[in-house]
């Protein structure tokens, strides 16, 4: 695989197909990245399981936090790295001994380990690096185009939603393949 680009099919097919993620390196504060994605995945109908040593037992986002992969009293079917490059490759290791293994291994923006993406793959999981699954979700169902984001049409006037609140857009739309 090339880990460089990864066509659209590729991410919505992996974004469609997993319902359990294990976010290693989950925060508990609310101005961090990972809270942010933990929230959007959890806010999209993904049971995501928080994963962080220092906050074992506690919550976030009323889900409580497991100090290992291990720990995780459920099937994961994405294990999503918020720790650094280095620290890719021991997580893999722990993901690769979980019985069943996980579908797919995502690392987070900026995190890149290739011996880890080939020791993964080579087990017949599924790898994505250096990219975000919120930025990729947004960008995929239309949410960061609604948003006046990358659609190169910004306005001052307020979009018009179809029903109360705040509209979600879903990858699972009629026709996104």
């Amino acid at each position: 695989m090339n880990h460089d680009s990864y066509p659209d099919s590729y991410i919505r097919a992996i974004l469609k197909s997993v319902k359990t993620v294990a976010l290693v390196g989950a925060s508990h504060k609310p101005e961090r990245p990972s809270w942010i994605v933990l929230k959007y995945l959890k806010d999209r109908g993904y049971e995501v399981y928080p994963i962080n040593p220092g906050l074992a037992g506690q919550e976030i986002l009323g889900r409580k936090v497991y100090g290992r992969l291990a720990d995780v009293p459920a099937p994961i079917d994405m294990v999503e790295i918020f720790r650094n490059s280095k620290a890719a490759g021991p997580i893999t290791d722990e993901a690769l001994a979980l019985e069943p293994p996980p579908k797919v291994i995502w690392m987070q923006l900026s995190v890149r380990n290739d011996a880890a993406a080939e020791k993964a793959e080579h087990a017949g999981l599924t790898v994505v690096m250096n990219r975000c699954p919120k930025i990729e979700y947004s960008r995929l169902s239309g949410e960061i185009s609604w948003q006046g984001v990358n659609s190169r049409i910004l306005s001052a006037k307020k979009p018009v939603l179809a029903g109360k609140g705040f509209q979600k857009l879903t990858i699972n739309r009629p026709g996104t393949g």
